[in-house]
């Protein structure tokens, strides 16, 4: 799918999220320790995820306040709250669930509220967007050594 230019960026993370769900997936296939892919959970929260959501909901929230807004901003806090309860009870069911709600969460974004984004902002608005990305935003990469997946 075509992403303005100003907000690609933030697509490309979504690869990285939707690589995310599926690591943790084939964690569970494989039977890996649970406690090798929680450690996983915490570092992609903490390294991608919390500043991700950051940049959505400071950057791109002001532009537009509405239903699809306030369901990012939902499922932004559901997400975290995931990743806070298995960080905490270690409750390998919670894992499967992470993975699934992170995932439905990433293709609205994409198929959804990006497009939604793009047809109701204006250019100038969507170049303010890409200025502020600019200056804050990092390129993502996964190095995760722990490489349990494979």
């Amino acid at each position: 799918m075509k992403r303005n230019e100003n907000i690609v960026e933030l697509s490309r993370d979504h690869h990285f999220g939707l690589l995310c769900s599926w690591k943790i997936r084939q964690g569970l296939k494989k039977n890996i320790d649970a406690e090798r892919i929680k450690k996983y959970i915490d570092y992609f929260w903490n390294y991608h995820l919390k500043e991700h959501f950051r940049e959505e909901e400071e950057i791109l929230f002001p532009y537009l306040k509405d239903e699809m807004s306030e369901r990012i901003a939902q499922e932004h806090l559901e997400i975290k709250n995931w990743v806070q309860k298995i960080v905490n009870e270690n409750e390998v069911s919670n894992f499967e669930n992470l993975a699934e709600v992170l995932e439905k969460h990433i293709r609205f974004e994409e198929r959804e509220w990006f497009p939604h984004l793009e047809k109701n902002l204006n250019e100038n608005q969507l170049s303010e967007i890409g200025k502020a990305l600019q200056e804050i935003h990092s390129q993502e990469k996964d190095d995760y050594q722990d490489e349990f997946w494979k």
